[in-house]
């Protein structure tokens, strides 16, 4: 998860810089709510790679905020990045995949 994490940060920041895009989908000729939406998960998808990566309490709670405020924005947003139900589904099954995995590691390592 904190690698999937890290390709979407990077992958944020590309937008940003422009990196890879084309004049058409310049960071500046986007809208505002775009630009806020891309930089926040560009941001947080980083901060929250180096949590899971470090297996620290607070990386799967960032991770879990990114991955609920994407799916937020996918649902209730749509105009923000194109409303794409791919996204929210491969959103949606990392978010079950991951409690899967934290569910089995629990069992593993009883208190």
């Amino acid at each position: 998860m904190a690698a999937i994490s890290m390709f979407k940060g990077l992958y944020h920041w590309a937008q940003v810089c422009g990196i890879g895009f084309g004049e058409s989908v310049a960071f500046e000729n986007q809208s505002i709510a775009w630009q806020t939406a891309t930089v926040f998960f560009a941001v947080i998808d980083l901060v929250a790679a180096i949590g899971l990566w470090l297996a620290a309490a607070w990386g799967a709670v960032i991770w879990l905020t990114s991955v609920a405020s994407m799916l937020a924005v996918e649902i209730f947003f749509p105009q923000v990045f194109g409303g794409g139900w791919l996204t929210g589904a491969l959103e949606g099954a990392l978010l079950v995949l991951y409690l899967w995995l934290a569910l089995k590691s629990a069992q593993e390592h009883p208190v």
